[in-house]
């Protein structure tokens, strides 16, 4: 590898700097989503089917965001944007309507009230993340 393939594969890194701080939050985010949701469906899934199937859904898109952001690269970038992208209109939608109709979630999900039960994190993580993408894209086009 020449120092300029170098250069440029350094840049198309997506965990250098901030980014593995991310990647670390999104990993935390699908063990406890994941973890939680495989808990409630298995034992009281007739108590908050559509709560505890959102938390499924969000555990699933935390974990191909985390896949995304490690494997690198452009193509993995804009799948991680997007992802990033419906990651928020989920926790906006949810967090509303958590806070519009709390009768239709009997229990919590991962994105009531915004995500609130983890402290936020979940409307904080993507807005940090689509931050972080457009960035590192930013930074490549420099690069070329």
């Amino acid at each position: 590898m020449t120092s300029g393939e170098a250069e440029v594969a350094a840049r198309s890194r997506l965990i250098s700097g901030p980014g593995m701080l991310l990647v670390w939050l999104y990993g935390v985010m699908v063990v406890g989503a994941v973890s939680r949701s495989v808990f409630q469906i298995a034992t009281e899934f007739d108590k908050a089917p559509l709560a505890y199937s959102l938390s499924a859904v969000a555990g699933v898109v935390y974990g191909f965001i985390t896949y995304s952001l490690v494997r690198g690269g452009e193509t993995a970038r804009k799948a991680a944007l997007v992802c990033c992208v419906a990651e928020l209109a989920g926790v906006l939608t949810v967090g509303t309507w958590t806070l519009a109709e709390p009768s239709a979630f009997p229990d919590a999900t991962v994105w009531s009230d915004y995500g609130m039960g983890y402290l936020f994190i979940p409307v904080l993580l993507p807005l940090s993340a689509i931050y972080w993408l457009r960035k590192s894209r930013a930074r490549q086009g420099d690069a070329a």
